[in-house]
């Protein structure tokens, strides 16, 4: 995953997968969404990134999953 912000523009983009993208909806008038042959969502673009996704804090946590045990 790769996220990046164009402060010239106010724009985040949330790049998922490295899938061709073949199609893009608007989702509403701030955010599109890029998607694969299989309507996989490949991306996200959110206009006026400051407004709508609060850009001031951001933080990046990866989450592990809890490992079995075997019973």
């Amino acid at each position: 995953m790769k996220i990046r912000y164009f402060a010239d523009t106010d724009t985040l983009y949330v790049h998922l997968s490295d899938k061709e993208i073949v199609e893009t909806q608007e989702l509403n008038e701030n955010t599109l969404l890029d998607l694969d042959v299989d309507g996989n969502l490949v991306a996200i673009t959110l206009e006026h990134a400051r407004e709508t996704a609060n850009i001031h804090d951001f933080s990046f946590q990866q989450a592990t999953m809890p490992q079995l045990q075997d019973a």
